[in-house]
């Protein structure tokens, strides 16, 4: 299959999802990741956190990623999700799909 069918075929299929108002891969991890965050803050499971947080940051050093960097990341989250409310943006083209189709 050349790349120009290929990210034809990616983008089919990207389009049909985003019609079909299907989250993908990263949806669920984000929204599953701050639910864990925020669920271990409001039961006071700072260690159980911890864990889990070095837990995560082996993962991705295994993968390559600078083991510091990855802590920041991870703190950076546990610090934002801390601190309530959602930190997602809208999906504006799910909330409101029918203005979407008028302006394409």
């Amino acid at each position: 299959m050349n790349l120009k069918v290929a990210r034809q075929r990616q983008k089919a299929l990207r389009d049909a999802n985003r019609k079909a108002r299907r989250p993908d891969r990263d949806d669920v991890a984000r929204v599953a990741l701050f639910w864990l965050i925020r669920r271990a803050v409001e039961k006071g499971q700072e260690a159980e956190l911890e864990t889990f947080q070095g837990v995560i940051v082996s993962m991705l050093t295994e993968q390559g990623f600078d083991e510091r960097e990855c802590d920041a990341v991870f703190d950076d989250l546990v610090a934002k999700y801390r601190s309530g409310g959602l930190p997602f943006r809208r999906k504006l083209h799910l909330l409101f799909p029918d203005r979407n189709e008028r302006e394409t």
